[in-house]
């Protein structure tokens, strides 16, 4: 009889350690987001937050481009950094964080979230809070190439003006 138990217990606990080692092989799976990437995400969410519009270009490739809301692309690090100042300009006290970073394919979705208040020059002096993602191209060095920039600027508009 006690043969038989440790031998029960012996195949439950051998089960439940091959369960939890496809969990987490599951997981890694999905996430697919090594931790110099996330990083790197962290890291470009501070520039944004630096009032340093230069820091900004620094995570883009020479000839990159960003695009925000299907606007004409900013092509080239010293246009992104002027994209960069323009919102630096605008919301002296703003802060980017990173939400997320979502691995499709070729790209790269980095989720963020903008907290800030509009006093910059013509500022209307209210306070925005907008999330949106970009969409990456990272180039071979991995430094972005393309980004292509996603936020509800209806939104915006109206956090911008203060209406409800």
């Amino acid at each position: 009889m006690l043969s038989l138990t440790l031998l029960i217990l012996n195949c439950k606990e051998k089960t439940q350690k091959s369960s939890s080692n496809n969990n987490a092989h599951k997981q890694s799976e999905e996430e697919m987001i090594p931790g110099d990437l996330i990083e790197f995400g962290e890291n470009y969410a501070a520039a944004w937050s630096s009032q340093e519009p230069g820091k900004v270009a620094e995570f883009y490739a020479e000839d990159a481009s960003l695009t925000v809301n299907n606007g004409e692309p900013a092509i080239g690090t010293e246009a992104i950094t002027n994209v960069a100042k323009g919102f630096m300009d605008s919301f002296p006290d703003m802060i980017v964080t990173m939400d997320s970073l979502v691995n499709e394919s070729d790209k790269i979705q980095f989720h963020w979230t903008l907290i800030g208040t509009n006093t910059g020059p013509q500022g209307t002096g209210n306070k925005v809070h907008i999330s949106g993602y970009e969409e990456w191209t990272l180039n071979k060095d991995g430094l972005v190439q393309e980004s292509k920039g996603n936020f509800n600027e209806d939104e915006y508009n109206r956090q911008l003006k203060g209406t409800e």
